[in-house]
């Protein structure tokens, strides 16, 4: 299996939207009553926890790739 990038956007989203899922599942086996628009809050805070925690990866990545293409050229102007 080829390597990826970790990205924790994706895994987060992917869990509330597998919450939403449990908590229709429970109503639909009648375990429990859930009204149609409590799922609303869980899959809207799911995606938007998701998109904070993608924009910090990829604000995270930027910095580091950029700290990683300085790093040579600083150290070779030293010398």
């Amino acid at each position: 299996m080829l390597r990826h990038e970790f990205q924790p956007g994706k895994l987060i989203a992917g869990c509330f939207l597998a919450l939403a899922g449990v908590v229709y599942a429970g109503d639909a086996g009648g375990l429990w009553e859930t009204p149609w628009f409590a799922v609303i809050p869980i899959v809207v805070g799911g995606l938007c926890l998701a998109g904070a925690a993608a924009f910090l990866t990829s604000a995270l990545r930027r910095r580091r790739s950029s700290r990683a293409e300085r790093a040579p050229s600083e150290t070779g102007a030293s010398r």
